[in-house]
């Protein structure tokens, strides 16, 4: 998951999805509001490694930079050969995953992602206080 949350968001001057906390808040989220999605990251975690075991005789993790783009521009297309593409699991997780990716990135860090509001302060943002229901004063 941390190789797959850096080809989404990639490090450049600021930090990937890994180094940010992408790969912490879908852990978390899957064990609370995105339970419904646990199976779908286990069919769609395992064809993809069973793709890559298939097209690279490695894990997704161990091949270059460069293929894990390709591979992941096939799985958006959905024209990955293999495991993956089964009943257009390779378009439909890849979409799954990339949301989940851009909310842990941008979401508030008391979700679990967006270490330290690095997104915040890449967009040059405040820290976004948010009270909660009710709480606000007419």
């Amino acid at each position: 998951m941390d190789a797959l949350a850096n080809q989404i968001i990639p490090a450049d001057d600021w930090p990937g999805g890994c180094e940010s906390g992408v790969t912490n808040f879908i852990d978390k989220q899957l064990m609370g509001p995105y339970f419904r999605f646990q199976n779908e990251y286990r069919r769609g975690l395992k064809g993809i490694q069973d793709s890559c075991d298939a097209l690279y005789h490695k894990r997704f993790e161990e091949i270059s930079f460069k293929e894990q783009t390709n591979f992941l521009e096939l799985m958006e297309a959905g024209k990955i050969p293999g495991a993956v593409s089964t009943g257009g699991l390779d378009r439909n997780f890849f979409a799954l995953f990339r949301d989940h990716s851009m909310q842990g990135y941008y979401g508030s860090s008391r979700h679990g992602g967006n270490r330290d509001n690095i997104s915040y302060k890449m967009l040059r943002l405040d820290y976004p206080l948010i009270i909660g229901q009710n709480r606000y004063k007419n």
